[in-house]
């Protein structure tokens, strides 16, 4: 058996703290009877003075035990705060009374006030050596600190519970190199104030101003219960500063209590697009997802991993995903393996291209929802490779929807984006006429066909937020297609919330679209990223405009005009009616389409406006693209 190592530093330290709570007691004892008979020695009794040499010593003996049981000697005093002081109180109070115990149990007498008195003495004298032994470390440490390195200059922007528990930590700390300099506080009763010794200088207006007086080199956001929209403005002015940031994540740390340094997080670009994550129904979700067989193609990618991440957590009867990137359904399988091993769950490689692999997969698993995420995505790719594209996006959603019927699935969730809304390139015009094929099933099928369109996806691959990351990290420039761009933005997590909700609204045939708030100036995305990095734009870090890609446009739209707009119980949750189709045109022109694309056809831009009124192509291409439809 392993000896445990003692740790003689620690006894040393204990035993220091026995010897000197002996030479407190004796004096607290002396200093009582004294009060008691008005510091004249002349007229304390004999009898008392040898109750106090005859029981002296059982009763220190007994007090020191008490100190023990209520950990005296196990407490950090360099951090001392209440809860030491009331087992101070506690282990005295409790100990005068055993002395109490001692003297009347051998039959003999002290004065009643003395025990009273006794007790207020020495909870004065054993506090004040521990609080006294905590200002001079705390001292000490200040001292030491101050002569080794340059200490970080910190605003605290907070001046709540979580912004005092900050503070204290930071002061308490050896290791930290930062100094708290001042406090930013909206409400208006705490400016002027101190907390902790730190003064609470100003609101939000005397940020900057702050800033300079001070020499600022870090800001710290401490307000956990508030949102996006509340600290959006504060942000905004924060990032003028040059000054790095750091954020507490959330209200949760405080109701755990896990506020600390170690909490806080650098400022993110999704913290400035100021409109609140959308919230939905778990119970909801649960309850339509649990027990159920749920397919995910593309199961790997962004969304579809983190669909089949939340899928997983609802407990489904069988989880199956579908892919064509091995590596990817690899990554996904693993974790999902480590975090839930109770889950059933089937990893497939395969094409949504391959119509026999596709409904083979249905035929075996007969999932009960599917949730088709496979898809080609990069609009200025798809420009250069039409026909994959339509391979792919069209083809491929075709015969996962055939096989969804002929298998019956209870629901089909199709990803679509706004960029189907009128396409001015071939990726968007693809996924929009995935959107007429399940609007079309679904008026003759017994599942129901649903899709869900959303804007540009924040971090997922190949979004403007990774790409702008690695430019500003290998120096600039960053470039920006045009300073007029805009686009809609929402997070990963947002947008699977949107689908699993979609799911359970469902009733066919319907295309839900997120309410996301302001579209958000590209331009402006670029300089807030080159800012919260630490840069000034165009001083360190470069814009450059490289001009529209083909196919790109200014702005996206979430609804064509014929769609309308319809309200769900989740206010953020919006429903575009049915669009009428000519089922037999499209049916026909999709026979044409897949011998097109298989042909590698050099028209098919041509071709797609032909079926997809609301595609817009170049001019010079509109004399070829009419003969074409009258040929369709």
């Amino acid at each position: 058996m392993k000896r445990k190592k003692i740790n003689y530093q620690l006894l040393l330290r204990r035993v220091c703290l026995i010897v000197l709570d002996i030479f407190l007691i004796i004096l607290s004892s002396l200093m009582a009877l004294a009060t008691r008979f008005e510091f004249d020695v002349r007229q304390i009794p004999e009898e008392f003075f040898s109750v106090l040499l005859d029981y002296g010593v059982l009763m220190i003996f007994v007090t020191l035990i008490v100190f023990g049981v209520f950990r005296i000697y196990s407490s950090l005093w360099e951090y001392a705060g209440l809860e030491e002081t009331f087992k101070i109180i506690g282990a005295v109070v409790f100990s005068s009374l055993c002395d109490m115990a001692i003297v009347v149990g051998f039959g003999k007498h002290l004065p009643r006030s003395y025990y009273v008195i006794r007790t207020f003495y020495l909870i004065a004298l054993v506090g004040g050596s521990r609080f006294f032994y905590r200002l001079l470390r705390l001292r000490y440490r200040k001292r030491q600190h101050y002569s080794i390195k340059k200490k970080k200059k910190i605003m605290l922007i907070g001046a709540g519970e979580a912004g005092r528990t900050l503070i204290q930590e930071i002061q308490n700390s050896r290791y930290l190199d930062q100094k708290i300099c001042c406090v930013i506080d909206d409400n208006r009763r705490k400016i002027g104030r101190y907390i902790l010794g730190i003064r609470v200088v100003g609101d939000r207006n005397a940020i900057k101003r702050s800033v300079e007086r001070y020499g600022i080199e870090q800001i710290i956001i401490a307000i956990p219960s508030a949102g996006s929209r509340k600290l959006r403005p504060i942000l905004d002015i924060c990032k003028d500063t040059d000054c790095e940031l750091k954020i507490l994540p959330g209200m949760y740390q405080l109701v755990n209590g896990e506020v600390n340094v170690s909490k806080l997080r650098p400022v993110n670009i999704e913290d400035l697009l100021g409109r609140e994550e959308i919230n939905v129904n778990i119970d909801e979700i649960m309850d339509y997802v649990s027990g159920k067989k749920i397919l995910v193609t593309g199961g790997g990618g962004s969304i579809g991993s983190e669909l089949c991440r939340q899928i997983a957590a609802h407990k489904p009867e069988r989880l199956i995903i579908f892919d064509i990137y091995e590596n990817n359904a690899y990554d996904i399988q693993q974790e999902l393996k480590m975090k839930y091993p109770n889950l059933k769950l089937t990893v497939l490689i395969g094409s949504i291209r391959d119509e026999e692999r596709v409904d083979t997969v249905l035929g075996k698993y007969r999932p009960d929802i599917i949730y088709h995420a496979a898809a080609h995505k990069h609009v200025p790719l798809m420009e250069a490779s039409p026909n994959e594209a339509i391979k792919n996006n069209v083809l491929g959603t075709y015969n996962l929807v055939l096989a969804a019927d002929r298998w019956k699935v209870k629901k089909f969730v199709q990803i679509s984006t706004d960029k189907a809304v009128n396409p001015t390139n071939i990726m968007g015009a693809s996924k929009r006429v995935c959107e007429m094929i399940i609007q079309s099933f679904n008026r003759h099928s017994k599942t129901d066909f649903v899709a869900v369109r959303f804007g540009n996806v924040l971090g997922s691959n190949g979004s403007v937020i990774p790409l702008f990351k690695k430019q500003i990290a290998a120096g600039g420039p960053v470039t920006v297609t045009d300073p007029e761009i805009i686009r809609y933005f929402m997070t990963i997590s947002e947008a699977v919330s949107l689908v699993l909700q979609a799911g359970v609204y469902a009733r066919g045939g319907e295309i839900f679209v997120l309410d996301m708030g302001e579209p958000v100036k590209i331009l402006d995305l670029a300089k807030n990223m080159i800012r919260l990095s630490g840069y000034t734009p165009e001083k360190d870090i470069a814009i450059e405009f490289t001009g529209l890609r083909p196919g790109e446009k200014l702005y996206e739209e979430l609804l064509m005009d014929e769609e309308g707009m319809t309200e769900t119980p989740n206010k953020l949750i919006h429903i575009g009616h049915p669009i009428n189709v000519d089922e037999d045109r499209l049916y026909y022109a999709l026979q044409v389409m897949k011998e097109a694309a298989e042909n590698e056809t050099d028209d098919m831009r041509l071709l797609m406006q032909s079926i997809v009124s609301t595609y817009h192509i170049k001019a010079e291409e509109n004399q070829q693209c009419e003969n074409l439809q009258k040929a369709i």
